[in-house]
C-alpha cells in the first residue's frame, strides 16, 4: 500500500511543475484508495481470535449446544460400556452424537460431505468441539465409529436424557399425547423385490412376463440388468429385496403406488407438541397399531387416567378395547360407519382438543423429510433406519429449543 502510494506521487511530480496541482493530485489519489481498498489477501502465521468469540452470542446453536453437553454427560455410563478399555482410543462418542446432529440440522447428505464441511465451516467446528488445528476424522473411520453407537441403542437413550433435562421437562406434558405413523422409503429399488425360492433370475417368469415382452435383452452387461415385473404378481410373502430384506411392498392408500418401505412411530405430547417416544415397525396393516401400543403402554396403567389422539386408522375394537384397559382415553377420530368410538368418548370438550392438537404431529414428520434425512432412508436394515430415526426426533425437539426456551443467558 505504502509503496503504490510513493509510486504514484513520483509520477506526478515528474509530469507536472505545479506545486499546488500535485498536492491536490496526491490527495485525491490518497482519498480513493482508501475509499475503495485493495482487493489482496493478506495471510497471517497465527490466529487469536477464539472460536467462542467467533459464534454470535444469540445463535440459537448456543442453546441447542449447552442442552446437548448436559444430556451427554448423563450418558456417560452408556458410552463406557460400548467402549474397550484397551486399545487405541477411537473418535469421543460426544463428538460423534455432535457431529450426526449436525448432519441432520443442515440437511447434509453424507458422512463424507460432512467431514468435508467440518473441515472447513468454524461454526460446525466449535459445535462438534474440534479447534481450528484439530484435524477431521477420515469418513470410513467416521462411518465405523457410528456403528458402535447403535449397538448401544444411544440414540433412544439420547431422546430419553434430553427429555429429563431440567429445563425441557417441565414444558412436557404427562397426561395428554397423540401417535401417528409415516411411510419411510427404504433404501431399495422396486428391480430388488425378487421372488423368495429364486424363479425368474433368468429374466422371465411363468406368467410371461419376461424381458422378451418388454423388448429387453437378457444379455444386458453390468449388476444392474433390466428386469420386467409389470406383469407379475409380487407379495411380500413369495417375494423379497436382495437389497434390504427387511423393506416391506406397502401402499399408502387406495390409488398410490407401492414402495418398498419401513414405518416409522412417533408419539408427541399435546403441551408443546415435542416428541416423547419413536418407534420403527416393518410396514403392514398392524403396524400403526402395534408401535402406538407399544409407545403408550409405559405411560398408561396408573391411578390417573391419560388421553391418546389418533387418526381414524386406529378406529378399531381391538386397539380402543386394549387402550382402556390400559386406562388410557382413546381420544381417535371416529369412522362414518362401523366406529368403535361412541359419546362416552366423543361428548368432552378434550375429545375435541385432542382431535385439534394430535396433527400438529405432522409437522415433526415433514420436518424430519425435508430437512432431515427421513425422506429416503440411506441405511439399510430396520436397526439402523431405526436409530437414524429416533436421532432425527430428537434433532427435531432440540431445534424447538432456542424459541421454547429462549437464548442463552
Amino acid at each position: 500500500m505504502r509503496l503504490f502510494i510513493v509510486e504514484m506521487t513520483s509520477r506526478l511530480l515528474k509530469k507536472s511543475s505545479s506545486f499546488e496541482a500535485n498536492c491536490d493530485s496526491i490527495m485525491l489519489l490518497m482519498m480513493e484508495v482508501f475509499m475503495r481498498g485493495l482487493d489482496k489477501a493478506n495471510g497471517s502465521l497465527f490466529s487469536y481470535v477464539d472460536l467462542e468469540e467467533r459464534v454470535p452470542t444469540d445463535h440459537p446453536l448456543r442453546t441447542i449446544r449447552r442442552l446437548v453437553d448436559d444430556t451427554l454427560a448423563s450418558l456417560d455410563d452408556v458410552f463406557s460400556s460400548s467402549y474397550s478399555s484397551m486399545g487405541r482410543p477411537s473418535i469421543a462418542p460426544e463428538r460423534l452424537l455432535r457431529a450426526l446432529l449436525l448432519q441432520v440440522f443442515y440437511s447434509i447428505r453424507s458422512e463424507r460431505q460432512l467431514m468435508e464441511q467440518l473441515d472447513y465451516n468454524l461454526l460446525y467446528r466449535w459445535f462438534v468441539g474440534l479447534g481450528i488445528d484439530n484435524p477431521v476424522w477420515v469418513p470410513n473411520v467416521f462411518s465405523k465409529n457410528r456403528d458402535r453407537l447403535l449397538e448401544g441403542d444411544v440414540a433412544l437413550a439420547f431422546l430419553k436424557a434430553l427429555l429429563a433435562h431440567e429445563d425441557i421437562r417441565p414444558l412436557l406434558s404427562d397426561e395428554h399425547f397423540s401417535v401417528d405413523g409415516t411411510l419411510i422409503e427404504a433404501w431399495a429399488s422396486m428391480k430388488s423385490f425378487r421372488p423368495i425360492d429364486g424363479s425368474g433370475e433368468d429374466g422371465s417368469d411363468e406368467n410371461g412376463g419376461g424381458n422378451q415382452g418388454a423388448g429387453y435383452s437378457q444379455t444386458v452387461p453390468g449388476r444392474n440388468k433390466d428386469r420386467y415385473f409389470h406383469r407379475e404378481k409380487r407379495a411380500n410373502k413369495t417375494h423379497r429385496s436382495i437389497t434390504d430384506p427387511d423393506a416391506k411392498l406397502y401402499r399408502k392408500g387406495p390409488g398410490k403406488e407401492a414402495k418398498l418401505c419401513f414405518m416409522g412411530h412417533a408419539c408427541m405430547e399435546n403441551r408443546h407438541g415435542l416428541i416423547v417416544d419413536a418407534v420403527l415397525t416393518f410396514a403392514d396393516g398392524h403396524g400403526e397399531r402395534n408401535g402406538a401400543l407399544h409407545m403408550i403402554e409405559p405411560r398408561g396403567d396408573r391411578p390417573k387416567s391419560i388421553t391418546l389422539g389418533a387418526d381414524k386408522g386406529y378406529d378399531v375394537p381391538d386397539f380402543v378395547n386394549e387402550l382402556r384397559s390400559m386406562n388410557v382415553r382413546p381420544h381417535v377420530a371416529a369412522k362414518a360407519k362401523y366406529s368403535a368410538i361412541d359419546r362416552r368418548t366423543t361428548r368432552h370438550e378434550t375429545y375435541r382438543i385432542s382431535q385439534r392438537v394430535r396433527k400438529r404431529i405432522e409437522e415433526a414428520f415433514g420436518w424430519a423429510k425435508t430437512v432431515g434425512p427421513m425422506a429416503k432412508t440411506r441405511h439399510r436394515g430396520r436397526e439402523r433406519v431405526e436409530w437414524q430415526f429416533t436421532l432425527t426426533m430428537a434433532a427435531y425437539n432440540l431445534i424447538r429449543m432456542p424459541k421454547l426456551l429462549g437464548p442463552v443467558p
